[in-house]
């Protein structure tokens, strides 16, 4: 897409996602009232063993935008680079949610790649709320392999999947 066409307007949001917990969805509700249009894109890591498959990962994403009425965003899945998948979406902002110091550290090294490989793009980082700071899906999964109380940092329809998927 010719940087003519990118739109300030349109942000998107990449991650695994595996499982979407409460600390993404607070980063896709706020990226939702910044901008007309958010993307959600869930990636498809080589590298990351996913308890989720890409479609489920999706469609919870999906399921829970309407739910939430975020008219505004759109769920897709892209396998390869994000900064590659937010110019074929048509945006000039790739959103980023930040947890913890290590998190920054990560994320800025990721957005000079990212301006490297496309100056196009920005990168927009957003703080992390204070309960939603200590949260990882990874932690998520350990939590629910052990049977582990998750109610506060999953919403029921993905708390559900991860425990009949924590159970197999």
């Amino acid at each position: 897409m010719p940087d003519s066409e990118l739109s300030a307007r349109t942000a998107v949001y990449t991650g695994t996602f595996d499982p979407v917990h409460y600390g993404h969805l607070d980063i896709i509700e706020r990226g939702s009232r910044l901008f007309d249009r958010l993307v959600v894109g869930v990636g498809i890591n080589p590298d990351k063993k996913t308890l989720f498959s890409t479609d489920e990962r999706v469609q919870l994403i999906r399921d829970l935008a309407k739910k939430e009425k975020w008219t505004n965003v759109e769920v897709l899945s892209f396998d390869g680079l994000a900064v590659r998948f937010v110019r074929e979406c048509g945006a000039r902002i790739m959103l980023r949610g930040l947890r913890t110091l290590s998190d920054m550290e990560y994320e800025f090294t990721m957005s000079l790649m990212n301006l490297a490989q496309d100056p196009q793009i920005e990168t927009l980082f957003l703080m992390a709320k204070e309960e939603f700071s200590h949260v990882s899906s990874t932690l998520l999964r350990q939590i629910a392999a052990l049977d582990g109380n998750l109610t506060k940092f999953l919403p029921e329809p993905v708390r559900s999947a991860l425990a009949e998927r924590a159970r197999r």
